[in-house]
């Protein structure tokens, strides 16, 4: 079994929606994007060209983040998902580096700091973010998704690395990782591309597929199909 991704650019809509759903499905603190995208506007008036790129881990085959790992922290599962044992994690950054995507972050600082902070905006007006934690019972925020913990980390300490698992923990419950639930135009498939038969090797079949940076030699198991243009028109 080899899980993968395709995301059809031609459905992308540019909302978003992939990203504010990892974050709050993976209780990630500012500056941490496992889900992200590229913008890009070429050309100029009146031809003009923009285009969205969604990003993520893409679970290579030969993924440079574990082949650096000096410690195993970072592995492949057996379903071809690259994860990461945050116990193992020596904050050594050398996946990051490594990473031919930029998709994995560092935690400089501890997560979710600000929600100590005590002070108000308006006095007598608003609540601190510390009362607010006081009266939810949160250690972290009062919007954190327990779930999460289920097989890593409610949320990451300082000086540890992490990145998308493909929401290993809905996987493993039968659910579809939280990017493509909240996709409003069905953009993502998930699906075993060892399998000829599934229905992400069908869309590769009939349209085609481009992957970011095959020259690193990792194997990226995203591929996108179609394309997202849109011309300027006034």
């Amino acid at each position: 079994m080899k899980l993968g991704m395709v995301i059809d650019l031609q459905k992308c809509v540019g909302c978003g929606g992939c990203d504010l759903a990892c974050k709050t499905e993976n209780n990630t603190a500012d500056g941490i994007k496992w889900s992200n995208h590229i913008n890009v506007t070429e050309g100029r008036f009146p031809d003009v060209k923009y285009s969205y790129v969604p990003t993520l881990c893409n679970h290579c085959d030969n993924a440079a983040c574990v082949n650096v790992c000096p410690t195993g922290a970072m592995y492949k599962d057996k379903r071809g998902l690259t994860l990461q044992d945050n116990d193992k994690c020596i904050g050594c950054m050398k996946c990051v580096r490594a990473c031919p995507y930029g998709v994995i972050s560092y935690n400089r600082q501890v997560p979710h700091r600000e929600w100590q902070d005590d002070s108000v905006l308006v006095a007598q007006g608003t609540a601190s973010p510390h009362l607010l934690l006081k009266q939810t019972g949160s250690k972290t925020t009062p919007y954190v998704n327990p779930e999460r913990g289920d097989t890593y980390p409610q949320t990451r300490p300082r000086r540890t690395a992490e990145k998308c698992t493909l929401c290993d923990h809905r996987l493993d419950q039968g659910l579809l990782p939280a990017c493509v639930s909240a996709c409003p135009s069905g953009a993502r498939v998930i699906g075993d591309l060892a399998d000829p038969n599934s229905e992400v090797s069908r869309l590769i079949k009939m349209h085609g597929s481009k992957q970011m940076n095959l020259e690193a030699g990792t194997q990226p198991n995203v591929h996108y199909i179609r394309s997202f243009n849109v011309k300027t028109i006034y």
